[in-house]
């Protein structure tokens, strides 16, 4: 650990010596948890941080390349599948590719969740969030449940048990409450040892004016790197030598706040496995040319992300010939890929991943040593993004998604207009009812009357019809429920957990 007088001439010879302004103030405990943060700080790192976000963030350096509209190509037709793309046989090949990758324990999923709650209005990890199903399930345990039955499914058909282990990214601000809630869930039925949390890096906030801020007297505020800082983290955290161990070779990589997220989804394995992808992205068809989501698309012929603010308007409203947006593929931070590749990125490329600019609302301490929460962004976070390592893939693959079924984010708290709990709760429940419809269930109403089937609705500016919700443990999606459901009366509100499915198959 260095000294005062070390880290006071450090920070002068990069402009931030104004962090030690409360130094005399300190005890003596929080002195020595100071210079052990100023002691892990590169101070030539430091330096290029501050004065990048400043230029990036007051636009002396273009998020957009030169041209780019002019040089945007969408994803080849050869190199897209998809669930309304194929034919039911296609599509039971290559889940049974999947399913056949999971048996021999090759498959491991990733979470991202490394950012708190602030959105939705609470002090945890968005993990921990109940959105309001009638069975209180958490997004962790909903995600947990889905491991656990993709895993029966897959030694149910190949005779041998198996496991898909589960790899959690999270930051400084989420590991401590993650473990926490993991350990009083015990889990959530999976083995400990395969529930694998590792810390991604934090970077300083920067205020405006390329100064550091500070969040306490003897802290500096500092935030995650964004999901891109995943492939830091995993040299920093020896992950790729874990999943060597276990045999792991392909990764289904997704962030946490997707409620409807298919966990080792093994269509969109076996769809990658079959292509002989290294790297890959489920998408969703954009709902109309404006929508604000990125478009996976070749800039230059090399495949990435371009923002939606970084399309051109007469751009993102070009149609084919049959009148499909030709700059379709939605990006939903769902991804495939194979454990060599992500050997590759952090050998050769991590340090080529472009920083992304977010102006936040940073909270500080003034000149007083005030704590100040602003109304209004006053600092610069720069980020780096999971899906900046598109470029590298050297065979690269999309997969499309129908929207209703594999997608819908928490993101916002309720009263927002797109992405928040009612409308996350409202997705599960209409696609739990549209499989209990398929299964052959006939709902009742309060007067014990069959209601009338609606298979189509899907709206999240209403509630479905009937409150049906189907533990994962009970059908992964969607699969098993005929023997459970054909012919059934059903009365409202619904919840078929392993507790009903037993007495339904003894009925």
């Amino acid at each position: 650990m260095i000294t005062f007088e070390e880290a006071k001439t450090r920070l002068e010879v990069v402009g931030q010596s104004h962090l030690l302004r409360f130094w005399p103030e300190l005890s003596e405990e929080e002195k020595s948890r100071f210079l052990g943060e100023l002691s892990e700080l590169n101070i030539k790192e430091l330096e290029d941080h501050c004065r990048g976000a400043t230029k990036a963030a007051f636009g002396q350096q273009t998020s957009l390349q030169d041209g780019l509209h002019r040089e945007m190509e969408p994803v080849p037709p050869e190199f897209i599948g998809g669930v309304k793309r194929s034919d039911k046989n296609t599509l039971d090949d290559w889940e049974n590719e999947g399913i056949l990758q999971i048996s021999r324990n090759k498959v491991a999923v990733l979470l991202l969740a490394g950012g708190q709650g602030t959105r939705l209005g609470v002090p945890y990890p968005k993990g921990m969030y109940s959105v309001g199903l009638p069975s209180k399930k958490t997004l962790y345990q909903i995600q947990a449940e889905r491991i656990r039955k993709v895993q029966e499914l897959a030694a149910g058909k190949h005779g041998s048990k198996c496991t898909v282990p589960w790899y959690i990214m999270t930051s400084e601000f989420t590991l401590d409450p993650t473990e926490k809630f993991f350990r009083e869930n015990h889990h959530f039925g999976l083995d400990p040892g395969n529930v694998v949390m590792f810390e991604q890096r934090m970077v300083p906030a920067v205020g405006f004016d390329g100064k550091l801020l500070l969040e306490q007297k003897g802290k500096i505020a500092m935030a995650p790197d964004g999901n891109g800082g995943l492939y830091r983290a995993l040299v920093d955290n020896q992950v790729l030598e874990d999943m060597e161990k276990r045999g792991v070779e392909y990764l289904h990589v997704y962030c946490v706040d997707n409620i409807l997220v298919k966990m080792a989804d093994p269509v969109f394995i076996g769809f990658c496995v079959r292509k002989g992808a290294d790297c890959g992205a489920k998408v969703v068809e954009k709902a109309y040319p404006e929508e604000p989501v990125g478009v996976v698309c070749q800039v230059g012929g090399v495949y990435q992300v371009v923002e939606y603010s970084e399309v051109l308007p007469e751009t993102a409203k070009l149609r084919g010939a049959a009148g499909e947006l030709v700059y379709s593929a939605g990006n939903i931070c769902n991804h495939f890929f194979t454990r060599d590749f992500l050997r590759s990125v952090t050998q050769h490329f991590q340090g080529e991943l472009k920083q992304h600019v977010a102006l936040k609302k940073v909270p500080f301490m003034d000149e007083e040593g005030n704590l100040v929460k602003p109304s209004k962004p006053n600092g610069i976070k720069m980020e780096k993004y999971v899906f900046d390592v598109f470029q590298f893939s050297k065979k690269f693959v999309v997969f499309e998604v129908p929207r209703e079924e594999e997608f819908s984010p928490l993101k916002n708290a309720d009263g927002a207009a797109l992405d928040t709990p009612t409308t996350a709760r409202r997705s599960l429940l209409a696609q739990h009812y549209r499989w209990a419809l398929a299964a052959g269930a006939t709902f009742l109403d309060h007067q014990g009357a069959p209601l009338p089937p609606e298979p189509c609705r899907t709206s999240q500016d209403e509630d479905p019809p009937v409150v049906c919700e189907i533990s994962p443990l009970v059908s992964y999606f969607g699969e098993g429920l005929e023997q459970l459901l054909k012919d059934k009366a059903i009365t409202c509100p619904f919840i078929l957990d392993e507790v009903e499915a037993e007495k339904l198959l003894k009925n």
